[in-house]
């Protein structure tokens, strides 16, 4: 457990200084991403990022067990 948190730790701290970096990837924009704004509301569902970050995932857990 404490490895895990250490590396979660470490994760988290890459993360936070990379990240004026990472905010400029095109994630969260891509085309199939549902927002809709009106006046007093903004609803904003990222459907295709979500896809493509379970998909990536998945395939990094399955190599990983190998």
């Amino acid at each position: 457990m404490q490895k895990w948190l250490i590396g979660l730790g470490i994760f988290l701290l890459a993360l936070g200084i990379l990240w004026p970096w990472l905010a400029k990837l095109p994630f969260g924009r891509l085309p199939g991403d549902i927002h809709i704004e009106r006046e007093g509301f903004s609803f904003y569902f990222p459907i295709t990022t979500s896809l493509l970050l379970s998909l990536v995932l998945s395939v990094l857990f399955w190599w990983w067990r190998k």
